[in-house]
């Protein structure tokens, strides 16, 4: 078989892994949307979309180290049942144990491997989307300086007031700038130039190893995990049914490690507890929350363009042709004729009180005289003669 679609085996399926690693970033845009909705009836959260890179990179180190810590996957591996394998390949041949049939033995996670996890899945995201905030909007000052031209060339010669009201040129203003200032704006320019290659590297790199995963080529899905040296396999029904069992031993370790009198002792468990049952409620609780949140938008949106929406009405039947008066000219049987001169027409023009078509100097010129359509004998002049361009 080509490529892995079932769900046979240790080793996760391409969808699955897709699925996993697309987690974070619809659960930001969940939050971000929450949050915004939160933010209509209490101003406060806006600080927090301000922040909004801040925010969700702490809030992510905090379940990606808690979920690395009790069950070597991190927070979305977690979800979809997987956990995450360091690898060795050397392996003698008399040593079968949690050996894979590529040769490649499978143990758990080192410390270095978990810290560079958590690198990888919460440091070098955060950079990169400030990067981009920063790529979009030295791109935003081009396009302004390419439309409305340099802001320096703009007011060379202009002057301002300062606070006192003493007249200062901008030259002295330009002068007296920080160091901080000119350091950012070449560090702009630097990103401006170079993230759309970094960018396109990265993206490029994801999908070659992506489709190296998807074709069995490698057991990487990503190059973060060949540089940490980790596999993503599915866990055993054992491991599942350990996990309770290992988070207890965790904590319960890390209480026995307290230090101090009895009642420090007590205050310290206390808090412990707290962060735990915190950690545990995030876990459990914010999937559901946003999946609510989703459902709920999803719902009062419908509602909203159904209340909204216009009704759509058939249209209406076109009108009735014009009669041809008694007195009129007749239609010839050939349309593509004048009914003025007998001849194909030349310029064709339309009258539109009536809507016949005519030669242009042969309408204009009974108009003029005769003020009325020479079909119909209904009123007109020569401003309801138009020019038809369909023969152009």
């Amino acid at each position: 078989m080509l490529f892995q679609v079932g769900g046979q085996g240790t080793r996760p399926t391409f969808f699955e892994m897709a699925a996993a690693q697309q987690l974070p970033a619809s659960l930001r845009a969940a939050l971000t949307y929450s949050i915004g909705v939160l933010a209509l009836r209490r101003p406060f959260f806006h600080r927090v979309l301000d922040y909004e890179d801040e925010f969700f990179s702490l809030l992510m180190l905090v379940l990606e180290t808690h979920s690395l810590r009790t069950t070597d996957a991190s927070f979305s591996e977690s979800l979809y049942g997987l956990r995450r394998r360091g690898v060795n390949v050397k392996v003698k041949k008399e040593d079968s144990r949690s050996v894979s049939g590529d040769g490649i033995q499978h143990r758990g996670l080192a410390k270095h491997q978990k810290v560079l996890s958590v690198v990888f899945l919460v440091v070098l995201p955060y950079f990169k989307s400030k990067l981009h905030a920063i790529y979009n909007k030295e791109r935003e000052v081009r396009l302004q300086a390419s439309l409305w031209g340099d802001d320096n060339e703009r007011f060379n010669d202009s002057e301002v007031y300062d606070v006192r009201g003493d007249l200062v040129p901008t030259r002295t203003l330009r002068v007296e700038a920080s160091v901080r200032e000119r350091v950012m704006n070449k560090f702009q320019k630097i990103v401006g130039a170079c993230y759309p290659w970094l960018h396109a590297s990265s993206e490029g790199l994801s999908f070659t190893y992506q489709l190296l995963y998807l074709l069995d080529a490698t057991g990487f899905y990503s190059l973060g995990l060949q540089v940490i040296g980790v596999h993503v396999c599915r866990a055993t029904g054992q491991e599942l049914m350990d996990t309770s069992s290992r988070i207890s031993k965790i904590r319960s370790h890390e209480r026995e490690r307290l230090r101090g009198p009895p009642w420090l002792k007590a205050i310290q468990g206390g808090i412990l507890t707290c962060m735990y049952t915190m950690l545990d409620y995030a876990q459990t609780g914010l999937i559901a929350a946003v999946f609510f949140f989703k459902m709920m938008e999803w719902w009062y949106q419908s509602a909203e363009e159904r209340m909204s929406a216009p009704t759509v009405y058939p249209p209406p039947p076109p009108p009735p042709p014009p009669k041809v008066a008694k007195e009129g000219i007749p239609l010839p049987p050939n349309r593509t004729i004048c009914p003025l001169c007998s001849e194909k027409r030349a310029n064709p023009s339309v009258v539109t009180v009536s809507g016949f078509v005519f030669c242009y100097t042969c309408i204009f010129k009974y108009v003029s005289q005769y003020k009325r359509c020479p079909i119909t004998l209904m009123p007109a002049n020569v401003d309801h003669i138009r020019r038809l361009f369909h023969d152009m």
